[in-house]
């Protein structure tokens, strides 16, 4: 039987940030609905013809205008209630934005261990779907017209993914069973569209809780098996040795998994492993996604050795597509975009096009067994692990702790009056900054000229900061493109690109810098802004802003020869020597944001003590140089931090400021329950939507933090993240109201009889 290929997903931006231009002009009102939908299409079905010219057999239809979940949930009508009034793309995008003046959007949170936020559906005990499968079936159609009936295969999001993967109070098992007849109902209307298969992804089964899910799936995919063939796909990590044996036995077309996992993770992935133990049902087609989805990084043969091995292993009968590991929504389009990185470095990558080329090369040469000796890799050891590093083991252990316990060093640190205000960093990069940028690096303008231009923006930050009354100041961070490309820039080992754009959520995407090399310091990062900004004003405190070494690892594109900890490690040493330098510049305040310390952690619970070890070690290793009189912020963002609170408590951060808007304060509750005993600033406002927060919205989360049990002399106000993606028009009323709730919270105190609060003193 003759190996194919198929992909499981593909970048939906287009190759220039169609999508981006398109949503944002929408958004700004200077374009219709009629052009935003016709640059999706446009885009959809470039990404589709351009998989199916590369000679893939199987198309996977990837596509959205803002998020799959987010599609999924209008699909299924499964909204809440506060969108109903709307209808149409402003039901979509309030659900995604919020909407003036009151409406909130869904919560995001990192999808599984990678850095794509995802909207999170919120169920009740009474939801039950409506579903509306005609835009989904227009995009089949739209697909079919392009690829061929052949080649087009729709993508749904698996009925357990979705359940798993939502919040609120209900009956996952009793769900599942309300969708599956919308489900069913899609499926009889794919059949007489004459599709070859159709995609479910699963990828919460590559979940240590994947054996809890066991009923649900094997109820699921025996109701659903028969109208279309299903090709079930598991990625994001291998399965566990117990779910492998039940998984591979439901009766489904295709099962899809993942043999690749996550790039420089020491363990590697055991795929191999399991089905050299376990074998492979000859009746099914394997999907060996063997081509890494996660990585830039060109395959370096490994790929056509796998299903070699496995060809020899399962024989020559059985069925298999090579594909990618996970969608190929990971990495950026086509490398042959980038005109200015080094040859050496170019020839080592491959992006989502070149990623297509090695999958149908594998195919190749497996099929006209081209690949004489590649099937002798061992299935029953392989598990592609990294090598480790000397770094670790070369740092002395004190390195890894402040000199002092926080009891004590609080009391030398700033002391501030209750609801200290501050924010999170960033200001908006407006069209003048970003004019500034674009003139410098093609050389119209000087870099006296381009420093100069940064500083009037960093002046008006501060200006603004001081009017409005914040207690900490930020210089706005103008000059930073991005949190991690601003850094790696300024370190050796790393290279960067032009073009090599990825979906973060939405309109917002980043261009991960690649770490090519052993990373150091090459001199000072940030201590002129801080100097520059602290001389434009006689408040006390303006914070020092750096990005933490496990964020600039898991936003990067991290090498795969090493692992991620030797990795960590090198980037702390840099970041250790910046903290010193800024400390001895007169920066009393650090901010040291590490919003991926979640999302990198293994998906497996048996892997995530080693990983939160290495993770919350990084952090001190940075942190541990400055002085107890040092107050050092961490910041977190955007994914479920309830189950890491042992590791963020080991961070030993004197603030933490946290994401809180969209999740109704559940990180404070449990940090209320853990006893976590330093400062905490939850966000009180969103800052991905345009809706200015009331005063009293934003004081009701201060007397909420206060009734979970946080203590009034350590909590902070301060939006949910950054504010480079605001505009100021929204970014000043929005502070003021915060400074406003503030004061308002402070002066209720006062009036129930606590003025004075143990450990808080005036600011100024």
């Amino acid at each position: 039987m003759s190996v194919k290929t198929s992909t499981i997903g593909y970048p939906r931006i287009g190759p220039n940030r169609e999508m981006k231009k398109a949503l944002e002009e929408y958004w700004a009102g200077k374009s219709s609905k009629e052009a935003l939908i016709a640059v999706a299409k446009q885009v959809e079905e470039s990404a589709w013809k351009a998989q199916a010219d590369a000679g893939v057999d199987f198309v996977a239809l990837d596509g959205t205008c803002y998020d799959q979940m987010l599609d999924h949930c209008t699909y299924l009508g499964l909204l809440p209630p506060r969108f109903q009034e709307l209808s149409g793309l402003d039901q979509y995008f309030a659900a995604a934005r919020g909407h003036p003046p009151a409406i909130t959007a869904l919560d995001m949170s990192k999808l599984m261990d990678s850095n794509y936020h995802y909207l999170v559906p919120e169920l009740t005990a009474d939801s039950a779907p409506q579903p509306n499968w005609a835009p989904f079936l227009d995009a089949v159609r739209r697909g079919q017209a392009t690829v061929g009936k052949d080649k087009a295969c729709p993508m749904l999001i698996g009925p357990v993914t979705f359940t798993v993967l939502s919040r609120g109070d209900f009956d996952r098992s009793t769900v599942i069973q309300r969708l599956l007849p919308a489900y069913q109902s899609v499926l009889v209307e794919l059949a007489k569209l004459g599709v070859p298969e159709v995609q479910f992804h699963e990828p919460v089964l590559a979940l240590s809780a994947a054996s809890l899910y066991q009923a649900d799936v094997e109820l699921a995919y025996k109701s659903l098996t028969g109208s279309v063939p299903i090709h079930l796909v598991v990625p994001y990590d291998d399965v566990a040795p117990e779910v492998y044996p039940w998984l591979v036995a439901l009766p489904v077309h295709a099962i899809g998994l993942d043999f690749c996992g996550v790039p420089g993770a020491p363990h590697g992935n055991a795929t191999c492993q399991l089905i050299a133990k376990n074998g492979f049902p000859a009746d099914k087609r394997l999907g060996v996604g063997v081509i890494d989805g996660r990585s830039p990084w060109a395959d370096d043969g490994t790929a056509i050795k796998v299903v070699a091995a496995l060809r020899k292993l399962l024989g020559p009968n059985q069925a298999m597509t090579v594909q990618s590991s996970t969608s190929l929504q990971h990495v950026p389009i086509d490398v042959n975009l980038e005109k200015e990185l080094p040859s050496d470095v170019k020839a080592r990558l491959a992006f989502a096009q070149q990623k297509l080329g090695e999958m149908v090369a594998v195919k190749e040469a497996v099929s006209a067994q081209l690949s004489a000796g590649a099937g002798d890799l061992n299935l029953s050891t392989y598990t592609g692990a990294p090598s480790a590093g000397p770094t670790a083991k070369s740092i002395p252990a004190d390195f890894f702790k402040r000199p002092a316990p926080f009891a004590e060093r609080r009391p030398q640190q700033p002391q501030f009056h209750a609801f200290p205000t501050t924010t999170i960093g960033s200001f908006p990069q407006t069209p003048a900054i970003r004019r500034a940028r674009l003139q410098f690096k093609k050389g119209t303008i000087s870099e006296i000229e381009y420093r100069e231009r940064i500083g009037s923006e960093i002046g008006y930050s501060i200006g603004a900061q001081e009017a409005l009354g914040l207690d900490v100041l930020v210089h706005g961070e103008p000059e930073r493109t991005d949190m991690v490309e601003y850094f790696g820039m300024k370190l050796k080992g790393y290279s960067f690109t032009q073009h090599a754009w990825v979906q973060s959520y939405g309109s917002r995407y980043v261009r991960p810098p690649l770490i090519t090399g052993d990373v150091s310091r090459l001199g000072p990062m940030t201590v002129h802004e801080f100097e520059l900004a602290q001389s434009m004003t006689n408040r006390a405190y303006v914070k020092g802003m750096l990005t933490g070494a496990v964020t600039c690892i898991n936003w990067s594109f991290p090498r795969k020869d090493i692992t991620r900890s030797e990795q960590a490690y090198q980037i702390a040493l840099a970041l250790r020597e910046e903290i010193a330098d800024l400390e001895k510049a007169g920066c009393r305040i650090i901010q040291v944001d590490d919003p991926a310390i979640r999302e990198g952690l293994p998906l497996k619970t048996n892997r995530q003590a080693a990983y939160l070890e290495w993770a919350a070690a990084s952090f001190r290793l940075s942190t541990g140089v400055a002085t107890s009189a040092c107050q050092i912020v961490t910041h977190l963002c955007y994914s479920d931090f309830e189950e890491i609170l042992g590791a963020i408590d080991a961070l030993d951060a004197d603030v933490l400021t946290i994401e809180n808007s969209r999740s109704g304060d559940e990180m404070v509750k449990a940090l209320a329950t853990y006893g976590y005993s330093r400062d905490i600033g939850p966000g009180v406002y969103d800052v991905h939507s345009p809706v200015v927060p009331s005063v009293e919205s934003m004081a009701s989360k201060a007397r909420a933090y206060v009734a979970a049990g946080i203590d009034v002399s350590k909590i902070w106000l301060n939006p949910d993240c950054g504010l480079k993606t605001r505009r100021w028009e929204e970014v000043l009323p929005s502070l003021r109201n915060m400074v406003s709730a503030a004061k308002l919270v402070r002066e209720e105190m006062a009036a129930g009889g606590k003025s004075q609060v143990k450990g808080v003193k005036g600011a100024h």
